[in-house]
């Protein structure tokens, strides 16, 4: 069992910066895969990125990519999400996830433990 808890979100302007962590319990972590997916109001969950246990394959969605970056710290059973110039669209509700094996990184039906999510609101 893996439980996953989310935090760093929050409300910031249009071209500002947020960072979210998720905290794992578990003697595992360091094994399972890791994303961030998003829902935005009225919208379908969608990814936004994915990182391997060792950290040496990541995957972004085109909608981040080149504006945020997932990384994560097996000591700290914790794995972070940096959000730079952030747009209004990005206003969701981020969630952590976890599961084991990298094919469906992607699909949040294939995920095996979820956070509660955490609120990301960019005021434009």
């Amino acid at each position: 069992q893996v439980q996953l808890v989310e935090s760093g979100g929050g409300l910031v302007q249009a071209g500002g910066s947020l960072r979210l962590s998720c905290a794992a319990s578990g003697r595992t972590f360091s094994r399972y895969v890791m994303g961030w997916f998003r829902q935005a109001p009225g919208k379908e969950r969608e990814f936004v990125a994915a990182i391997i246990w060792s950290g040496d394959t990541i995957r972004y969605a085109d909608s981040v990519k080149g504006r945020f970056t997932i990384s994560r710290d097996n000591t700290e059973n914790t794995v972070y999400l940096q959000m730079n110039s952030l747009k209004p669209e990005d206003t969701a509700v981020y969630y952590c996830a976890a599961k084991t094996g990298w094919l469906g990184y992607s699909d949040d039906r294939r995920m095996d433990y979820w956070g509660k999510g955490t609120l990301v609101t960019v005021s434009s």
